[in-house]
């Protein structure tokens, strides 16, 4: 079936070239310089779809699709959100490489399209590659690792006549500080340059300590996080690996407070171990990512993946303008 071929950019492309709006512009020609497209293509490319011979609509371009995926995640964009943007903005059409003669993927293509990666595990695969590609450009600091876990609201969901409920099976309920929570829970294992290198994902009802022995298995030199994490054979089996404990102390049965050189040591990593919460503002207050789009474990769970891949990429402009 091949790939869709696009338009040439024509007089109309022209005369509009010059048009919208120039930091939204200046923004994407950042993020697209940024990101290695062919480098996350290939696996792509590599589907039965894109070789298949014969008879049959040619598939979108993969770079193509991969930049309305970026698009979506760095504007907080439903389906049918992204196909509306991409036929309004110019700035969008020009990064993507649609032509005003070409036509538009639509919100069916992006649900298909997405489902595909999905069935083929290609979460991780592209999830890492931006991460090497990062790490490639030094921009990484491989001087330890931060860990922290966030909870992504899910619908409470609606009673049915017949005594079910529309509610997301596989979210769970929990409560932090007292306050009820259903969803689930994404875990992140983050470079000290705020780079997200690994992450998990689970429902709302896991602790926050159930990953971070498999997220901080291969480091060598420190590991941070906050009180949720201490546990006295995890500080045990770090101090074998030879791997600074950088987790926060919490009081023990029958300690009523914690010891003074518990609080220093609470303060000194705190003010590190802050740095991993940017990750997670940036989902959630950059990127609106406070609840997730879909039903289902592993529908969140690769979309968890593409906000992260969102997050890094745009993460890796701010380490790039202060290199």
């Amino acid at each position: 079936m091949g790939v869709r071929k696009n338009e040439s950019m024509g007089f109309v492309d022209a005369a509009l070239d010059g048009l919208g709006g120039t930091r939204s512009a200046t923004l994407l020609e950042r993020l697209d310089a940024a990101t290695p497209w062919e480098r996350l293509a290939a696996p792509i490319r590599a589907l039965p779809e894109y070789n298949a011979p014969g008879a049959g609509h040619p598939s979108w371009c993969p770079v193509l699709m991969l930049k309305c995926l970026m698009l979506a995640k760095w504007n907080n964009l439903s389906d049918p959100g992204l196909e509306d943007a991409l036929k309004d903005r110019i700035s969008f059409r020009k990064f993507v490489g649609l032509s005003f003669t070409d036509k538009t993927p639509d919100e069916t293509t992006f649900v298909k399209f997405r489902k595909r990666l999905r069935e083929a595990g290609l979460h991780d695969t592209l999830f890492d590659a931006v991460v090497k590609h990062i790490e490639k450009q030094g921009l990484l600091v491989r001087e330890g690792t931060m860990v922290d876990a966030t909870i992504i609201e899910a619908p409470r969901g609606r009673p049915r006549p017949d005594g079910t409920t529309t509610r997301d099976q596989d979210a769970s309920f929990t409560s932090k500080h007292g306050t009820p929570h259903h969803g689930y829970k994404g875990h992140i294992a983050a470079d000290l340059s705020g780079i997200v290198t690994d992450y998990r994902f689970g429902t709302a009802k896991e602790h926050d300590s159930n990953h971070i022995d498999d997220l901080t298995r291969n480091e060598q030199k420190l590991v941070l996080a906050d009180s949720a994490y201490s546990c006295a054979a995890r500080r045990a089996e770090l101090r074998a690996r030879g791997v600074i404990d950088g987790i926060c102390y919490k009081r023990v049965r029958g300690q009523a407070r914690l010891y003074d050189w518990q609080e220093r040591w609470n303060a000194i990593v705190a003010r590190d171990r802050a740095r991993v919460e940017h990750p997670n503002a940036m989902m959630k207050q950059q990127l609106g990512f406070r609840r997730v789009r879909y039903r289902g474990r592993d529908r969140n769970a690769f979309d968890f993946a593409m906000i992260l891949i969102a997050c890094n990429i745009k993460r890796s402009l701010s380490l790039k303008t202060a290199a």
